[in-house]
């Protein structure tokens, strides 16, 4: 089985967490996304992963390295200029072979069953099949009582369901998107329902997932991914007897917190030093980042 991670955007709205790298190596509890992204694709069967590029797309690369950290074949297709959800798919045409693929977003977190909608693609021979939920900030998909996607709207309206962000692909859709221009999957979907191929949806329950789009849902997936244990401190840290940390934080690897430091509900990522004294409170520090003072709902 082969994947695609989407993962080529600016990360526009998570800035300035994504001034100085991609959004695909935002750490969430002390991982980047993609890690966790491509260790899940792994749990569901995915030998061999592709993901596109753009926004620090070296550091993409070197982090990737073809996939050998990751013990499956990892590719990374570079865009020069950014093509689209659409674009980027058909970037990869050589990539897949005659089986059904699966393409997830690079900022989400689920621990949506894939297998599942995968055998139930192939079993019900659609020719694209997004896998939904209801989550009424983004429900703009209706569907039949046969799973048949009827329309996509614009915005968000009642009696419909959400795009997780995850579907399954037959090769055969790569032949209605445009070549080399920017172009949105969701158009040709709206193209390919409207002259009748299948293009139906599993609907997940009960699961996890959380969009990574903004940084409020960037601190709460952290928070989540603590589950009992309210603080997670990564290797190599060094905490003098005396700094506090208090209610919940994520703490980088070999971050040095000095004498009489508090960190309260607060991420710290990697190589962070916090100074004598200082107050980390609601605030995130970036990778290598000395902080002299305090810092009250801050981004460093």
């Amino acid at each position: 089985m082969k994947a695609m991670i989407l993962a080529a955007g600016f990360g526009t709205r998570l800035r300035p967490l994504t001034s100085e790298i991609p959004k695909p190596l935002v750490p969430i509890g002390n991982r980047p996304i993609v890690d966790r992204l491509i260790q899940s694709l792994k749990e569901h069967g995915v030998q061999e992963v592709v993901v596109n590029a753009h926004h620090h797309h070296q550091q993409v690369v070197d982090h990737l390295d073809r996939g050998r950290p990751f013990g499956i074949n990892i590719e990374v297709r570079v865009e020069s200029e950014i093509l689209g959800t659409g674009g980027g798919i058909k970037n990869t045409e050589d990539f897949w072979d005659s089986d059904p693929f699966i393409v997830i977003n690079g900022d989400i977190l689920t621990n949506i069953n894939l297998g599942k909608a995968y055998e139930e693609h192939c079993r019900n021979n659609n020719i694209a099949t997004l896998i939904l939920h209801d989550y009424k900030a983004f429900n703009q998909i209706r569907i039949d009582d046969h799973l048949n996607i009827l329309d996509i709207a614009p915005e968000r309206s009642p009696g419909r369901l959400a795009f997780t962000g995850i579907h399954i692909i037959e090769p055969e859709v790569l032949g209605f998107m445009p070549k080399g221009i920017f172009s949105n999957v969701i158009d040709c979907y709206r193209e390919l329902i409207s002259s009748g191929k299948p293009v139906r949806v599993h609907v997940s329950h009960g699961h996890y997932w959380r969009d990574m789009g903004t940084v409020d849902s960037y601190v709460q997936a952290n928070k989540e991914c603590l589950k009992e244990d309210p603080f997670l401190l990564g290797p190599g840290c060094r905490i003098h007897h005396s700094a506090r940390i208090e209610e919940w934080a994520v703490i980088g690897e070999n971050a040095l917190l000095e004498e009489e430091v508090e960190i309260r509900r607060s991420i710290l990522w990697k190589n962070v030093r916090i100074k004598r004294g200082a107050r980390i409170v609601d605030s995130i520090v970036t990778s290598s980042k000395t902080v002299e003072q305090d810092l009250i709902n801050k981004i460093y």
